[in-house]
């Protein structure tokens, strides 16, 4: 597979679980999830066994403390460097719920309305059209929007920008403008993915799309500070995240897991050209949909922080008022048109969140409990926030593409095959 760009390519997610598999089944409920590290054990040594992935970890924190850390594999299979502790890995779209605690940040300091409209901030985006068919003659008819894109909808993706291999007129329109090009800083982007007409209004669907590097944007301009510096600032260093980051130094390049994509049931490692994070290239990623490196250990201070709702070891990063708002359902009921969403499991969307609504309904969905808040990232990342049982779990690997089976597998791991969450029901 040859990344054009990586960015784009960067931030798309498939379909948890197919919808063939997903037959109701018998289910028993149970209280509170019960680690079983042999189980961990067993579900990551077999992704490996079974050559679904070239190495893994999983780290749980529940209760806090440290309660299971595993690795099995390796990093990189073509140097015999084994998937570590202290392995650096490319997030991808586990960037974006940083960028939102970045601008919600700003919220909390009244820079701005969640319901006023991007361009009185982005005038860039003033002049949005839909994109609305053809006419008799075949030419595309663009229309005004129903309403304004409001801040709201590019928190819960509901703004109606385009992402990427969109087919017809909106697709060439997109491939003309490249705003996600890498050569684009980030006001370049804004200008172009602007030009793109919408494929719906405002608040009428949720779709995947280059929101969150939106998001980055408004950081950048309400705080007349670039980004990637912003989120330096008032998010990792805070945290004392001390390895995660846009650009990193030359030296943690030896750190860094290889990304192996399956072609025909064998990994295969990407070309170096194609694999290499930005970071470490000389053209680092300060986009907010994409592009962090982390560690397990770092990332795990972030989500703890959510978990602490919005607090590490007397850090305050945002109110627990406003992680709420993350954490809760934020789509409208009206909105019945949800794109691949409904395949994670039974969920909404908050702000950069998927949110668990209900127990799982059957045997083939994603274990959790009601109230957790997770996002993934493309090369099969995953991480969540489980406060029913006060807990975090990350989920480190690169494989591509998308494989949300492994997803489901980690999750009956840690949870076990029959978890419902406290006052579960069959």
């Amino acid at each position: 597979m040859k990344i054009t760009h990586w960015l784009l390519a960067a931030t798309m997610i498939a379909a948890q679980v197919p919808a063939e598999v997903a037959a109701k089944a018998p289910i028993a409920a149970s209280e509170r999830v019960r680690l079983d590290h042999r189980r961990i054990d067993r579900a990551l040594k077999g992704f490996v066994s079974d050559k679904r992935v070239v190495g893994a970890s999983v780290l749980v924190w529940q209760g806090g403390r440290e309660r299971y850390f595993g690795a099995a594999g390796l990093a990189d299979r073509e140097t015999g460097r084994p998937f570590a502790r202290d392995t650096l890995v490319q997030i991808f779209s586990m960037t974006k719920p940083v960028t939102g605690v970045a601008l919600l940040q700003l919220w909390e300091g009244g820079k701005f309305r969640l319901d006023d409209p991007l361009a009185l901030h982005l005038p860039e985006f003033a002049d949005v059209r839909v994109y609305a068919g053809v006419d008799a003659a075949g030419k595309p008819i663009l229309r005004p929007p129903s309403r304004p894109i409001l801040v709201r909808d590019i928190l819960r993706h509901t703004a109606g920008f385009v992402f990427h291999d969109e087919p017809g007129f909106v697709g060439q329109i997109l491939l003309a403008e490249d705003p996600l090009s890498l050569d684009n800083t980030l006001p370049e982007f804004g200008r172009r993915l602007a030009r793109v007409p919408l494929l719906h209004d405002p608040g009428a669907q949720w779709s995947y799309s280059a929101a969150v590097d939106v998001q980055a944007l408004l950081v950048e301009r309400l705080s007349g500070q670039p980004f990637a510096e912003y989120v330096r600032q008032h998010i990792f260093v805070p945290l004392g995240m001390k390895e995660t980051g846009w650009a990193q130094p030359p030296a943690a390049r030896a750190r860094l897991a290889r990304i192996y994509e399956d072609k025909g049931g064998a990994l295969v490692a990407m070309d170096e050209a194609e694999w290499l994070a930005p970071n470490f290239a000389g053209k680092p990623l300060t986009m907010g949909g994409s592009g962090l490196v982390s560690s397990v250990d770092d990332y795990l201070r972030f989500a703890r922080m959510l978990l602490g709702r919005g607090s590490l070891e007397g850090v305050r990063i945002i109110k627990p008022s406003t992680l709420a708002l993350m954490a809760t359902d934020q789509l409208d009921p009206a909105i019945t048109k949800r794109s691949w969403l409904p395949d994670k499991g039974s969920l909404g969307f908050g702000f950069d969140f998927a949110v668990r609504k209900s127990p799982p309904r059957s045997a083939a969905e994603n274990r959790g409990a009601v109230g957790e808040f997770f996002w993934d990232g493309w090369p099969s990342m995953l991480f969540w926030v489980d406060p029913a049982n006060d807990m975090v779990v990350i989920f480190a690997t690169q494989k591509l593409p998308f494989d949300g089976t492994l997803h489901r597998d980690i999750r009956a791991a840690v949870y076990g095959p029959d978890y419902l969450g406290p006052n579960g029901d069959p």
